[in-house]
């Protein structure tokens, strides 16, 4: 669960050698050379130079994925990844690397693939594609493709969809966890209370015995009370108080139900639009970005307002739609038309800005409009260039 709004490059990672149940030494080393080992071991250095920067990008996006969620961590282990391909990367301590391949991984390490709109890294899943086969990237088959001239980024669009994106240059620093280091009781305030809070209230849609709350950052009766039902759920000590084994369980079922570990994600989502045009309206049977902003802004909003419901993200204003902007012209006294103009837009927009300013600005969620979107990739280096179109 991470609490910065920017996925970053750790410094460092902590890799344990085997399969995570299975007794192994833990090794901590740099983020690059974690990168350049896993390279080294799971692809050949003799393939087209697309076909290695495809599965570079996958590898480090894969990598960064486990670290921004936490997956490890949350599950009680003291690392962040492990180096058995069973659930994740091939990591072979102490092995030599391939000077071509450590060339490509130091222009790429700082690059990751995530899904357009999204937060996260994407669970960049990949695998053999002759003796095992998945959803992911076949790494047999990038190299067919880059052997028929596909560049590096048409080789990622054909196995995660077209909807990706490359961010580029992000910022290496010491991992961060998640957890405040001290326990959060009733009485307890801040970022931190909001933090868990706002876990606790999208848990709690996907497990309705779990009391509904509103984040506001003061952990009283109400909060206590909703953290003794998921403690008492998932047969944690039923006290009331989120040390580390409850705020990992938070962290664990967050992401869980976000499916931020997953390929196919729900995902923790930036938007562009922040206004209408003076005379745009959005009604039934408009499509497009601004309904998918529409969609995302009630269904942030209806988490804090019973009586507004969240919407699948599906960017068409159908009867659902309507619905849910009804009832957001209902809550706010606004005309109930379930057309959207420029004052239910303002409104619902001022309602979603709230929230964000004081509830998920910690949660991997953008804190301002001016911050929602990244510069797509525009490199120097054409195999991972967006825009790049091969000669013909």
């Amino acid at each position: 669960m991470p609490i910065t709004v920017t996925p970053y490059i750790p410094q460092y990672i902590t890799v344990h050698t085997a399969p995570a149940d299975t007794p192994a030494e833990n090794v901590t080393v740099s983020f690059l050379d974690y990168i350049k080992n896993v390279a080294s071991s799971e692809i050949y250095p003799t393939w087209e130079e697309s076909a290695l920067r495809a599965n570079i990008l996958a590898q480090v996006s894969f990598a960064l994925n486990r670290v921004y969620t936490e997956y490890y961590p949350s599950r009680g282990y003291p690392f962040d990844i492990t180096g058995s391909t069973q659930n994740d990367q091939r990591f072979i301590y102490g092995r030599s690397t391939f000077e071509n391949v450590d060339r490509l991984v130091e222009q790429l390490f700082t690059t990751y693939i995530r899904r357009i709109g999204f937060v996260e890294p994407l669970a960049a899943k990949f695998c053999n594609g002759t003796t095992v086969t998945c959803d992911g990237l076949s790494q047999w088959g990038s190299q067919g493709m880059a052997q028929q001239g596909y560049n590096s980024v048409q080789i990622l669009r054909h196995y995660y969809g077209d909807n990706i994106e490359l961010v580029a240059n992000a910022p290496i620093r010491d991992i961060v966890y998640s957890y405040p280091g001290v326990a959060l009781r009733r009485g307890s305030s801040g970022s931190y209370v909001r933090i868990m809070q706002f876990m606790l209230a999208r848990i709690a849609q996907s497990y309705p015995a779990i009391p509904v709350i509103v984040p506001d950052g003061i952990f009283g009766s109400q909060t206590e009370a909703a953290v003794r039902k998921f403690q008492d759920i998932f047969a944690l000590t039923v006290d009331g108080i989120v040390g580390r084994a409850t705020w990992y369980q938070l962290v664990y079922l967050y992401v869980g139900v976000l499916k931020l570990s997953e390929l196919v994600s729900e995902g923790q989502i930036y938007t562009q639009i922040t206004q209408l045009g003076p005379n745009t309206v959005l009604k039934e049977g408009n499509s497009g970005t601004a309904v998918s902003s529409l969609q995302y802004f009630i269904s942030v909003v209806g988490q804090f307002y019973s009586a507004i419901p969240t919407l699948t993200i599906d960017g068409s204003f159908g009867p659902g739609t309507r619905e849910a902007v009804l009832s957001v012209q209902r809550e706010f006294g606004l005309p109930e038309t379930g057309i959207v103009d420029q004052a239910t837009w303002t409104r619902l927009y001022d309602e979603y800005l709230g929230i964000v300013n004081t509830a998920l600005s910690e949660l991997g969620l953008p804190a301002a409009p001016e911050e929602l979107h990244e510069q797509v990739v525009n490199s120097q280096y054409p195999g991972y260039d967006l825009n790049y179109q091969p000669n013909p």
